[in-house]
């Protein structure tokens, strides 16, 4: 693990520290798992990888610690067209959109200043103040496309 998702879970551990909350073994491996882990995935999806790091460790527990992730800004959760909440590192510094295929539920990250900077003119052009966004393009990837030609 390197010293900025170290410096992560420590951090993630302070925040609980500081609301009273026990900061358990398990805890801090879910912290590092989340931390050590990209992309964007589902309670699910965590809970499997976490199980094999800690067979001990319930759906529950990790349900929590996401959420705690969350309330502290170290995660996001994202909601697409799937109704599946998934959750990702919150990066503050590094906002991106996603390109979703609504037939394989590929999920790829895209970050474009005209993007952004089209964004904020459109709220400002209407007075308002932008505090967030969420951007999610949907479409069938070139995979899912190139597969569906062959058939």
């Amino acid at each position: 693990m390197n010293e900025d998702k170290m410096a992560s879970v420590e951090n993630f551990l302070s925040f609980m520290k500081q609301k009273g909350m026990n900061t358990t073994q398990q805890r801090k491996i879910i912290a590092e798992t989340f931390f050590n882990l990209s992309g964007h995935h589902s309670l699910e999806e965590f809970y499997q990888i976490v199980s094999k790091e800690d067979a001990s460790i319930g759906q529950t527990t990790v349900y929590r610690t996401l959420k705690l992730l969350c309330e502290a800004g170290f995660a996001t959760e994202i909601h697409f067209s799937d109704d599946i909440t998934r959750y990702e590192i919150a990066n503050p510094t590094s906002h991106h959109d996603h390109l979703i295929c609504l037939q394989c539920g590929k999920i790829e990250e895209i970050y474009d200043q005209k993007i952004e900077k089209w964004q904020k003119e459109i709220a400002k052009e209407r007075g308002f103040t932008l505090t967030g966004h969420v951007h999610n393009l949907y479409g069938i990837c070139e995979e899912c496309r190139k597969n569906a030609s062959r058939r």
